[in-house]
């Protein structure tokens, strides 16, 4: 699954492991809100990069999340920075 078909309501797991729901609809772009289940339930921004697999809302099955290029060049950068 491409990163920019992620949709409002989308189920994801993060990086970390920790699980989390779209809130959003904005496709494009290097963050996302994300109501995060994780220690605490919080409503934030996320970076789409952290996002390694969403939920496939028709079939049910998780599905690997792929990143564009603008993606990865920025996920570099913050990487480079020490973020």
């Amino acid at each position: 699954m491409i990163s920019t078909d992620i949709t409002k309501g989308a189920r994801v797991r993060l990086r970390n492991g920790w699980e989390a729901v779209i809130e959003d609809n904005l496709r494009k772009g290097h963050t996302r809100l994300a109501k995060v289940f994780g220690r605490y339930t919080e409503i934030g921004s996320i970076y789409v990069t952290d996002i390694v697999s969403a939920q496939n809302h028709q079939t049910g099955q998780w599905e690997q999340v792929e990143y564009t290029q603008r993606q990865k060049d920025s996920k570099a950068r913050r990487e480079a920075a020490g973020f």
